[in-house]
């Protein structure tokens, strides 16, 4: 018996993919809408595809025609895009949107976008509730953007039920800016060492995209105004990601820690490193949705680690992983400046 029609925009992005086939699997008629129009080979047969652009003028309108029954919005940013879905009401029943973790800053107002600053690192609690303070709403970054764009949604109330989903660090196979290549890289490469700042203590919070598909087919079910974080069962240190890789990859690496930041030189530079934790409160979801993570961060990681390493065959990783590269920069593999300051080490030991 079909539980009703859903459409999934970006559908064939990192968490789409494995959100229609979440769907799917629940009983709902999917459509999978993305620019390309084009279709997983995991997915049932009976999705349906459609190429759309939804910053089309009338685009979003003309493609739903009659409407759905729930509307799961991977690729939703700020006022225009709310403005988009609330004008929609009378065709979406409910609506489920990817919102971030990055909405976050603490109670000095320190967030994701201060990080950069002296002193700028966010302490926030552990773990962090959907009820700690945010961002200002605006157009400056992704994070007040991000905000901008619930803020718009949640004001529709009971035209438009809305699920905001505050991911964490998404991971797993599709992603085009995956933390993991820090490490599957530097073993691929054959660096027996590695330095870690902040005493290989920083946690950012992951979620897997099977536990994230989880999260929506959950709320699809169940509509309402609501915002929920959305992470792993676990939030290990980087330390522990590292030592997870290589196990994956059969290597075993020495780790160096350094007692603070990164030096300018990047070294000890990795992209979960942080001065403070940063954990998302789960139990608003559990409650809210009776939600149960599907895997967690170790069981997930052998898939992940051999799509990155199929992407990097014959490819440089600055090809491979643009995204990365604009995130993080070349220091990110840096050998010259890790050597450098490995043979530092030494001659001090």
């Amino acid at each position: 018996m079909s539980r009703g029609s859903a459409w999934v925009l970006g559908a064939t992005g990192q968490i789409g993919r494995v959100a229609v086939q979440a769907l799917v699997e629940d009983g709902w008629e999917v459509t999978a809408a993305s620019r390309g129009g084009g279709r997983d080979t995991r997915w049932d047969s009976a999705v349906r595809t459609t190429a759309l652009d939804r910053d089309e003028d009338g685009a979003l309108a003309a493609a739903l025609g009659d409407g759905c029954d729930v509307l799961v919005d991977m690729v939703a940013y700020g006022a225009d895009h709310a403005r988009q879905l609330t004008g929609l009401a009378d065709l979406i029943g409910s609506a489920v949107v990817i919102s971030s973790g990055a909405v976050y800053e603490d109670d000095q107002g320190r967030s994701f976008d201060t990080q950069g600053e002296p002193d700028g690192a966010p302490r926030y609690p552990v773990p962090v509730p959907e009820t700690q303070r945010t961002v200002p709403a605006g157009d400056a970054t992704y994070g007040t953007r991000k905000i901008q764009l619930e803020q718009d949604l949640l004001a529709a109330g009971d035209a438009l039920p809305v699920t905001l989903l505050r991911a964490g660090a998404i991971h797993g196979a599709y992603c085009r800016s995956p933390r993991e290549l820090y490490f599957v890289k530097r073993l691929l490469d054959g660096r027996g060492r590695r330095v870690l700042s902040y005493g290989g203590t920083s946690r950012f919070h992951p979620v897997h995209v099977s536990n994230l598909a989880e999260l929506i087919r959950l709320a699809a079910g169940r509509p309402g105004s609501r915002v929920l974080n959305a992470g792993d069962p676990q939030a290990p240190t980087v330390a522990e990601i590292g030592e997870a890789v290589d196990a994956v990859l059969g290597r075993r690496t020495e780790t160096l820690l350094m007692a603070g930041a990164p030096g300018d030189d990047g070294v000890g530079s990795t992209p979960w490193s942080a001065a403070h934790p940063i954990v998302y409160d789960m139990t608003a979801a559990e409650r809210e949705l009776g939600y149960r993570p599907v895997t967690g961060y170790v069981e997930s990681l052998p898939e992940t680690v051999e799509w990155i390493g199929a992407q990097l065959e014959g490819k440089d990783w600055t090809e491979a992983f643009p995204v990365m590269l604009r995130a993080y920069g070349k220091k990110l593999f840096d050998y010259a400046a890790e050597d450098a300051w490995l043979e530092t080490y030494d001659r001090k030991a």
